[in-house]
């Protein structure tokens, strides 16, 4: 099939990209924005600048600012009543994955109705909603340039992959300036985060010459900078660097999908409530090494492509060297296993069937170079739990 590719209409990189806002805004004809947020970055101040320079080209903004980490379906609702208060021709995603994700979702059910569950895969939501802004404060998720947005059912702890061009934003402003004050934990795990995505769109079973040449630059702009941008987090040229790789990495997996670490990564997060990007994190040296086998000349590429392996050396060599380094990415960025997050060990034990049963039904794992068994997802569960990635 002829890959579909799908970016934003609008995309602008660069400091100070997001005071851009609304001549971006009058650009589209939009002049009634919803702005979508989290309270950490309206309580301290980020969100004040963003409306004052609104108001200075006469658009009046309403905030939403309650999203929660990890939407879920009931916090997508409060806001879809939210919005539903205000005259709004358009909603504008400002934070971390959470507030865009929400934002994307919002957009959606604003126009065509229904709750959230109506619209998990492996329905498509192609036809649009609100317009879409996303403008990221983390280098990480990639979410400006996805048709994808993941909702929890708190009810049922299930994670929701929500997919379709609906939900790709239709301008993105990603300003690296914004990440300047994001604390280190968080630097960390949304790297990682952006990381995993530009080696599992690269690996994909769904990966084409466009999604490439994303996940290759992704990779080449993020593994340099990654130890660097949390030794010293304000190294602006390690920011920006992190901040193009991640929107490079989005475009690449929304343009060819995940793999394997999301579909175990989204019911760690959905049962136990550890952020997305460090499950990822805690996922990705042992399902690297899980997939490589049967996809070794790729794996061998993205060591190449981070540097860690010289154009010479055989795939083996470089795929070893891959593992190795992701396995010490983990620990000098201080990542912990489900044992050491504080997970409870036996709930742990209890749920892996389900989880793995929650993981292969998402869809990702079908685009892995392998596609698991419940059992085998069974047994990369228990090997996170002790931090051990399996020989490849």
């Amino acid at each position: 099939m002829t890959p579909i590719v799908a970016l934003p209409r609008i995309l602008r990189i660069g400091a100070g990209s997001s005071g851009e806002l609304p001549a971006v805004l009058g650009s589209l004809g939009l002049s009634r924005p919803l702005i979508v947020t989290d309270r950490f970055l309206f309580d301290n101040g980020f969100v004040a600048p963003l409306v004052a320079g609104l108001a200075a080209a006469g658009i009046a903004a309403r905030v939403f600012a309650d999203t929660v980490p990890e939407p879920t379906a009931a916090s997508i609702e409060l806001a879809r009543s939210f919005l539903a208060q205000g005259d709004h021709d358009c909603v504008v995603g400002f934070g971390g994955g959470s507030p865009i994700d929400s934002a994307k979702a919002i957009a959606v059910l604003a126009v065509h109705g229904g709750v959230s569950r109506d619209y998990m895969v492996p329905h498509v939501q192609d036809a649009p909603g609100l317009p879409i802004v996303a403008i990221p404060t983390t280098a990480g998720t990639g979410s400006e340039a996805t048709r994808f947005t993941i909702i929890t059912d708190e009810a049922s702890d299930e994670t929701m992959l929500c997919a379709g061009l609906a939900y790709l934003p239709l301008a993105a402003l990603v300003d690296p300036d914004l990440t300047l004050s994001m604390p280190a934990r968080l630097t960390a795990d949304t790297g990682i985060d952006a990381l995993t995505h530009a080696i599992e769109a690269y690996v994909s079973r769904r990966a084409n010459p466009f999604s490439d040449l994303f996940a290759e630059k992704a990779m080449a702009l993020l593994a340099p900078n990654l130890r660097r941008v949390c030794a010293a987090p304000d190294d602006r040229a390690a920011r920006d660097a992190m901040m193009r790789g991640a929107t490079y990495a989005g475009i690449a997996f929304s343009n060819a999908s995940v793999a394997l670490v999301h579909g175990m990564s989204r019911p760690i997060g959905a049962h136990f409530h550890v952020p997305h990007g460090l499950s990822n994190a805690m996922l990705l040296p042992a399902v690297t090494a899980f997939s490589a086998p049967h996809a070794l000349d790729r794996y061998a590429d993205c060591a190449r492509f981070m540097q860690i392996a010289p154009p010479g050396e055989g795939d083996q060599a470089a795929v070893a060297r891959l593992i190795g380094e992701l396995e010490a990415l983990n620990r000098d960025l201080a990542v912990p296993t489900p044992a050491a997050y504080g997970i409870d060990r036996a709930r742990w034990d209890t749920l892996l069937p389900l989880m793995a049963e929650q993981a292969l039904a998402s869809g990702s794992p079908g685009n892995n170079p392998v596609t698991p068994s419940a059992e085998e997802i069974q047994g990369i569960y228990r090997q996170i739990w002790v931090g051990r990635a399996i020989e490849a």
